[in-house]
């Protein structure tokens, strides 16, 4: 007869993490994908989401409005396909927390802008309210999954992992 102790919650975090990681790369790849899609058609319109901030010069707001949807993009493919995760993970924490400050300083100078996030953004018309706690709050959340992201890069089903010869094991109960 053979007697096993239970598991305890320190015993099941190796093959609890793995698939938390997935999901953390995952989600954040989806994030991406939408953000730098939804606004890939009007790189004009990004540029006027950006100067909505009223943070930097017009024209290097077009420039960083034009250019966010590609990196926003590359981002996405990168943590889709789990390669060089770990930096994927970093530039998308740098990059949160940019947008992060930036819609915080915009709610305490009392712009009423959109954020952009997801869109054209820009000026509200008038009597829109901004979202800016919700907005901060999910963006938050997303910074949580690159933070896991940066510290635990290793997932399954990654080119990361397949090119460190990584095999997915799943424990029997």
């Amino acid at each position: 007869m053979i007697v096993t102790a239970p598991r305890t919650r320190a015993a099941r975090w190796p093959a609890v993490r793995p698939w938390l990681g997935i999901a953390a790369r995952l989600g954040l790849a989806a994030v991406w994908l939408v953000a730098g899609g939804s606004k890939i058609d009007d790189l004009a319109a990004s540029g006027r989401a950006v100067n909505a901030y009223q943070v930097m010069p017009y024209d290097l707001a077009t420039v960083i409005g034009a250019a966010l949807p590609f990196v926003e993009l590359a981002l996405g493919v990168l943590l889709l396909v789990g390669l060089a995760t770990r930096v994927a993970a970093g530039v998308s924490a740098a990059l949160l927390l940019v947008f992060i400050t930036g819609i915080a300083s915009a709610w305490s100078r009392g712009l009423a802008i959109d954020c952009g996030c997801f869109g054209s953004g820009g000026q509200l018309a008038a009597g829109q309210a901004p979202s800016y706690l919700p907005e901060i709050l999910r963006d938050l959340g997303f910074l949580v999954m690159a933070g896991f992201l940066l510290i635990w890069p290793r997932t399954p089903f990654s080119v990361d992992g397949w090119l460190a010869g990584d095999t997915v094991e799943v424990e029997d109960e």
